[in-house]
């Protein structure tokens, strides 16, 4: 009699045991590729910030955000590495050295992640048909191509949204499954002017860097100081004002006294004349 073996049923949202993942040996988890210089600031930009604004808190789930991380999907198949990767609901493993936590497997995730970034640096990368056709196989939500060169065509930035196993243009660049957009943005990033990708609100506003947070707390910083210094002169000047007029309060006070001095003396001089001050004159003689 022959016996078929029997597969444990798995939960599709969780994490496979153990006893059915791959040996993680046979998967490169660094390639050691070289990354030019503006694609190293542009991918901190849309990473770093997430995590200094606290993005997770306002989205109420978890995040994580990392660039240059390799996305694993089947055994014996390489990584395709996204620029940058978005994944929400997920947590990275408290140790990150062992190799089954170095990359971002599929099944340990038990999700693939939520949206990807790539920067276009040159006309060899496929970001528009090679990896575009990847990504909406492995189930990606949303992918984003970024051409600060225009390498690719007139636009500098592609938002895709997955409709089924294709992508489509998103509306305004807003990624609704993730409650965040992206936008382009003329500045200066850690000393460098140029035109970067960053992350938004559903108004456009920008999600601040670290730096920024840091500006704008010692701009809040500044400004309470000085309302407080303006708060201190305004008191100031009540208290002079308040001063003065108590000054002036006294100065009456002190002429009248005077006055009043000044006229129990005449009345005094007029008593010793034997007249009485306090006796009304008649009209006759007024």
């Amino acid at each position: 009699m022959t016996t078929t073996a029997t597969l444990p049923e798995l939960d599709p949202t969780r994490p496979p045991p153990p006893e059915c993942l791959p040996d993680y040996e046979q998967f490169v988890t660094e390639d050691d590729a070289p990354l030019n210089f503006f694609c190293e600031k542009q991918q901190r930009l849309l990473t770093e910030p997430l995590y200094s604004a606290n993005v997770a808190e306002r989205l109420g789930r978890p995040l994580l955000a990392a660039a240059n991380v390799g996305i694993f999907f089947g055994e014996g198949e390489p990584a395709i590495v996204p620029d940058v990767l978005l994944s929400l609901d997920v947590r990275l493993a408290e140790d990150l050295w062992p190799k089954p936590n170095r990359s971002y497997f599929i099944w340990r995730f038990a999700k693939p992640p939520d949206a990807v970034v790539e920067i276009v640096s040159n006309r060899e990368g496929g970001e528009a048909d090679r990896k575009q056709t990847r990504y909406a196989q492995l189930g990606i939500g949303y992918y984003i191509i970024f051409d600060p060169q225009r390498l690719l065509g007139e636009e500098m930035l592609r938002c895709y949204e997955l409709r089924g196993r294709t992508y489509v243009p998103c509306d305004d660049a807003w990624l609704r499954d993730v409650g965040l957009g992206v936008r382009l943005w003329e500045g200066e990033y850690e000393g460098v002017q140029a035109m970067w990708l960053r992350w938004c609100d559903q108004e456009g506003n920008l999600i601040p860097t670290g730096a920024e947070l840091a500006a704008q707390e010692r701009a809040r910083a500044e400004a309470e100081r000085q309302r407080a210094e303006e708060e201190h002169a305004r008191a100031e000047a009540e208290r002079q004002r308040a001063e003065a007029e108590r000054q002036r309060a006294e100065a009456e006070r002190q002429r009248a006294e005077a006055e009043r001095q000044r006229a129990e003396r005449l009345a005094a001089r007029l008593r010793a004349l034997g007249i009485d001050p306090d006796e009304e004159i008649p009209e006759a003689h007024q």
